[in-house]
């Protein structure tokens, strides 16, 4: 399997279908993968199907389910492509 990498910024909703998405590539029910972490299987749906309101510690349990992980870095400066007040 190859790894998956996602670069740039993402809409809760995009984010929410990328997780899906490797949840599947890896052949996991949502009740294997909320098993793998100690969540329930209605919290793994909740965080596919309306992020916005999921928990961080949630997110953080998905990612560790589905053998991702989250990597942080500094924006770049002076990019004039960034709309003011985005992420």
């Amino acid at each position: 399997m190859y790894p998956v990498r996602y670069i740039g910024k993402f809409t809760p909703y995009q984010l929410s279908v990328a997780l899906k998405n490797q949840r599947k590539t890896l052949n996991l029910t949502q009740a294997e993968a909320a098993a793998k972490v100690g969540l329930l299987p209605k919290t793994i749906s909740a965080l596919e199907n309306d992020p916005e309101r999921c928990t961080l510690d949630s997110f953080l349990k998905l990612l560790s389910a589905l053998d991702l992980e989250l990597t942080l870095k500094p924006k770049p400066t002076g990019n004039d492509d960034l709309q003011k007040g985005e992420w």
